[in-house]
């Protein structure tokens, strides 16, 4: 036998373990190279789709030039600088003042303070906040897996919603209400609740339509939720009647019942069920009964739906019926208040088979189609053409795929927790549940598995008599019902 020889065999263990380096520090600079240029490759994807998107909104839908922050600039400084009447204000040339309630005028005195370009500067930045924040909300776990290059593809995409890009131009509050409603919904689903009615009763205190809201509390038997909201939207009103008496007294009495001061129902902006009929018999003024009617219909609509959400678990689905049904049943609905559509999209790109139903409505949202009838919106054609956003709402609240899936969602009510049988004296022999592996399948698809309560009950009673920690066949509670359908929400 050849004597062993440990100069050698070191020698050999150290080249191998240099030659194991050495592959390791090449692999890891090849995967650094590829990394730097798909980097690369994203950064210029990204600065090409900003530059077109830039482009795009420039030129295609023209701006917009801030027009309602400069109604809000205006009448908010002849208020407090120059002794005027909030309501009497009108922009230079036209017929349009503030319409907002008091309280949303005492939330812009700050205003007062600064230019119109920094107020301007401002609003852009309180928007922008205010749809990163609706992002996180709707799909801020989406965002996290592409992290940056997701993120700025997302804001891209948003920046030519025309709801969206609208709201950036015209200088208004819609992002900042949206994300005051959401914030509650993000309370709601994550089990931090204790607050949640805070920000829906500051956005009814703004504006009227986000009071819905309060009436989807209502309907998810969330008293105190809803009650905090009520609470937060009169305690905000009357805040603003203790500073403007006058003001106050003029909108709730004269102001909130002329539709005149806010603009033509019939125009193509008016993306409500009133703008439709007011379109359909334009010269003349739309039947209230009629449109009443229709409100009820819808309203009947939402509680079927927002029910089903909520019986789900479905947060983001039952905020995002109850947005739909705030813009149809609204007087007046603008083009750039249909920014309460994005929960839906939220809604659709959860399930891959819509994601082609996502991307064909998005492409509409963004053409500014229903501008193609703003001079004439007679015909089968005028009415098909210049309400589309209407039937594209309506669309959504009828098909939206809400209280379809719980699984990772907090379910809205505590569950009653599964009675354990106890075993009968004629029980046959008990087996223990590994034995039977179907069952453990079923068990754990209901979502039992994750319950803790539950788990730790189980758990509990078999270990205490010494055996496994599975369940024994006799002892396994009953599986819950299962919900229409185990696909995963994002």
């Amino acid at each position: 036998m050849t004597p062993t020889q440990p100069g050698i065999e070191s020698a050999d263990a150290e080249s191998a373990d240099a030659e194991r380096a050495d592959a390791e520090r090449a692999d890891t600079g090849n995967v650094d190279i590829e990394k730097a240029a798909t980097d690369r490759r994203r950064i210029l994807l990204v600065l090409g789709l900003a530059t077109a998107v830039t482009v795009f909104t420039a030129t295609v839908p023209l701006l917009r030039d801030w027009f309602d922050l400069r109604v809000y600039y205006g009448a908010v400084n002849t208020w407090v600088h120059h002794g005027g009447r909030l309501y009497d204000y009108r922009v230079p040339g036209t017929t349009y003042g503030f319409t907002y309630p008091p309280f949303a005028a005492v939330g812009m005195l700050p205003m007062a303070l600064v230019g119109l370009h920094t107020a301007i500067a401002l609003c852009l930045l309180l928007n922008l906040a205010a749809l990163s924040a609706v992002l996180y909300i709707l799909v801020g776990p989406l965002l996290r897996r592409y992290g940056w290059f997701g993120v700025a593809l997302a804001l891209c995409c948003l920046a030519l919603l025309e709801s969206v890009r609208d709201t950036f131009s015209f200088g208004q509050v819609n992002l900042l209400l949206l994300a005051l409603v959401l914030g509650d919904a993000w309370l709601l689903s994550t089990g931090r609740g204790r607050w949640a009615g805070v920000g829906i009763g500051l956005a009814a205190a703004v504006k009227l339509t986000p009071a819905l809201f309060i009436g989807l509390l209502l309907l998810a038997r969330r008293p105190r939720a809803a009650g905090l909201a009520t609470v937060v939207a009169a305690a905000a009103t009357a805040a603003a009647a203790w500073v403007a008496p006058d003001a106050s007294r003029f909108y709730w009495t004269e102001a909130l019942w002329d539709t005149n001061r806010i603009g033509r129902l019939a125009y193509v902006s008016n993306q409500s069920l009133q703008g439709v009929l007011a379109r359909l018999v334009e010269p003349a003024e739309p039947s209230r009964p009629v449109w009443a009617l229709l409100v009820l219909a819808v309203l009947c609509v939402w509680v079927w739906r927002a029910r089903r959400a909520i019986a789900d678990g479905d947060w983001t689905g039952a905020f995002a019926v109850t947005g739909l049904t705030a813009c149809l049943i609204s007087p007046i609905t603008w083009v750039h208040h249909l920014v309460w559509l994005l929960p839906s999209f939220a809604v659709l790109l959860r399930h891959r088979r819509l994601l082609w139903v996502a991307g064909c409505l998005y492409a509409v949202l963004c053409s500014s189609v229903v501008w193609l009838w703003f001079d004439d919106a007679s015909g089968p054609d005028g009415f098909l053409g210049s309400n589309t956003y209407v039937w594209i709402t309506l669309g959504l609240l009828l098909g939206l795929p809400v209280g379809q899936s719980s699984a990772g969602r907090r379910p809205l009510r505590r569950r009653v927790r599964t009675m354990l049988p106890a075993p009968t004296p004629t029980a046959p022999t008990i087996t223990p549940a590994t034995a039977q592996p179907g069952r453990e399948d079923s068990f754990s698809a209901t979502g039992n598995g994750s319950d803790p309560d539950l788990a730790g009950g189980c758990g509990a009673g078999v270990e205490g008599r010494g055996g496994s920690s599975e369940p024994t066949a006799s002892t396994r509670p009953a599986a819950r019902k299962p919900q229409s359908s185990s696909e995963r929400a994002s």
